[in-house]
């Protein structure tokens, strides 16, 4: 006789593996959990009406991301990463875009994607969705190092991309609360678009210069 897969609550494992880990991302990559929050089981398995075996795995599968740091005898907790590992991230994800960029005027190029992005983020910013606004510009990032085609170049980027974004989205709340207007970082995407557009690579290298993503961060770490 066949053995019946592992469920829980109707769900197959795997399934409540999946929604935990999509769920756990989604607040951790929209400034819902913060770095340093502690993840404590017992609240997460009743939020989510689970047992702890696929929150464990979820749990485990989001440290193997950077996103969750296991401490011995202290649980888990959102990762916080130090001044220094995001001055690094910035300066990585800087020249991995400027490589890409460069890469990107040599060929063809479609910017759809990116204004696509750049027109949800106004979308969020008019409504006041943070969450929509970080997936929005996570979106614009990645199709703007897709524009170079080159396949282990995005493998490289979006590790480091996922881990920024656990700064990202207090970065996003602090510009909402210091700039006049909520489109103003959409408007800082669409200038680099119509650099892109351009073909000019001193115009798109200078866009990048000024992007805005250390702008808002907490002193210690705009540097």
């Amino acid at each position: 006789m066949t053995a019946e897969p592992a469920v829980d609550g109707g769900l197959e494992a795997s399934s409540l593996v999946d929604l935990a880990v999509r769920r756990l991302r989604s607040e951790i990559l929209s400034g819902a959990l913060l770095p340093g929050e502690r993840l404590v089981e017992e609240q997460l398995t009743r939020r989510f009406g689970t047992s702890r075996a696929p929150l464990r795995e979820a749990l485990r599968l989001l440290g193997q991301q950077g996103l969750v740091e296991h401490l011995p005898r202290r649980g888990v907790r959102v990762t916080e990463l130090s001044a220094r590992d995001i001055d690094e991230l910035f300066s990585l994800r800087d020249a991995l875009e400027r490589f890409a960029v460069g890469c990107a005027l040599t060929v063809p190029r479609d910017t759809t994607d990116l204004r696509a992005a750049t027109d949800r983020m106004e979308r969020a910013a008019d409504g006041g969705d943070t969450s929509e606004r970080a997936a929005a510009h996570r979106a614009f990032h990645l199709a703007l190092v897709g524009l170079a085609g080159h396949r282990q170049l995005l493998r490289s980027y979006e590790p480091v991309l996922t881990k920024l974004q656990l700064y990202m989205a207090t970065n996003l709340r602090r510009e909402a609360e210091a700039v006049s207007s909520p489109r103003e970082g959409a408007q800082r995407h669409r200038r680099l678009c119509d650099a892109l557009d351009s073909g000019d690579l001193d115009a798109v290298l200078a866009e990048l210069a000024h992007h805005g993503a250390r702008t808002y961060l907490a002193p210690e770490l705009d540097r």
